[in-house]
């Protein structure tokens, strides 16, 4: 009886122990000591992670010389001023970086290249031109490291990390009633009851992000303290998102002995606060006005179009394929091409 009681115990200890990491865990100071600035990795997560992060070898680069794309090619829009060669290469990288089993297929009608019948030709010369804004017009979040299309692809039709509008949720024939967009464990949320759409408030609108007030219960009506704590619950749904997005912890960025202070906090605060406005702008900018080009199916449930936040790019690493930088090989997208 003893027995059996120590095996449903250990058991029991091993289903409890499941979510739980087993160590060594690895800790590193990313701030002063004694303030509690620390980051907590996991080697074999992030051995895991390291495998996923992996950028490919770019391709050998091509003469700059002969004839221009545009002077060869009917309807190219956009690297039209390329050289043949260095066009060409960067429609085999493309086609490796985003639709490498369907090869030139996914985007072009083969049979007519120019033609411009396929949805995912129209959306994927905006993308570029997408890419080359971001490393032209970006770096205060991006640096010299930049972006690709297998930034955020990774060999994908489709980044794996998008989000959409997510359909409401009331049971209103229930206790529960409306549950207020949270309340659901949802994964935008870590698994919390947090607000479950922080995306929508900050990456698509400008909602005020702060948490704390200026004047304690100013103004009335319109003109009120809005950083209520219904606000503040947004805010750190977001937060989370950030979190995971990049596998970090809040000290990553944050002072956790005043969080409001961009005076104590590191600079990899200011670096976020440029990522959130980027991904606004590409979402309002360059995807949105895209929806009536996606077919149903590609649209989510509210009909909206599917848009960037932080785990698009990142998933789940610190920096974006851990800082390799991919798009010095193609200085085709480091510039904004006049259309």
């Amino acid at each position: 009886m003893k027995l059996i009681f120590k095996l449903a115990l250990c058991i029991w200890a091993a289903v409890m122990l499941t979510g739980c990491e087993r160590p060594p865990i690895e800790t590193v100071q990313t701030g002063f000591r004694g303030t509690g600035m620390e980051q907590i990795y996991n080697p074999r997560t992030l051995l895991k992670q390291a495998s996923l992060n992996q950028a490919p070898a770019a391709p050998d680069a091509a003469a700059a010389d002969g004839p221009k794309a545009s002077q060869v090619y009917q309807n190219v829009k956009v690297l039209g001023d390329l050289s043949v060669g260095q066009f060409n290469r960067q429609m085999v990288a493309i086609t490796q970086w985003v639709a490498p089993d369907q090869g030139c297929a996914y985007c072009h009608n083969v049979q007519n290249f120019a033609d411009d019948g396929k949805y995912t030709k129209v959306v994927a010369r905006r993308m570029i031109q997408m890419t080359q804004k971001v490393n032209q017009d970006w770096k205060p979040h991006v640096a010299e490291t930049g972006v690709t299309c297998y930034t955020c692809h990774r060999g994908n039709n489709v980044p794996t990390q998008v989000w959409t509008e997510p359909k409401d949720r009331k049971y209103a024939s229930s206790l529960l009633g409306d549950l207020a967009g949270q309340n659901i464990a949802t994964k935008e949320a870590g698994l919390t009851s947090l607000p479950f759409d922080p995306f929508s408030p900050y990456l698509k609108d400008a909602a005020p992000i702060r948490v704390n007030g200026n004047e304690a219960m100013a103004g009335v009506g319109s003109n009120a303290n809005r950083a209520s704590l219904k606000q503040t619950e947004h805010t750190y749904s977001l937060m989370v998102h950030m979190s995971e997005s990049l596998g970090v912890n809040c000290t990553y960025c944050h002072n956790t002995r005043n969080f409001q202070s961009w005076e104590e906090s590191r600079p990899q605060r200011v670096t976020a606060w440029h990522g959130i406005r980027m991904a606004r702008e590409l979402n309002n900018d360059y995807m949105t006005p895209l929806t009536d080009t996606f077919p149903p199916h590609r649209l989510g449930p509210k009909g909206d179009v599917a848009k960037v936040n932080c785990s698009t790019c990142h998933q789940g690493a610190f920096k974006p394929l851990y800082g390799a930088a991919m798009a010095k090989d193609f200085p085709e997208l480091q510039v904004l091409a006049k259309p």
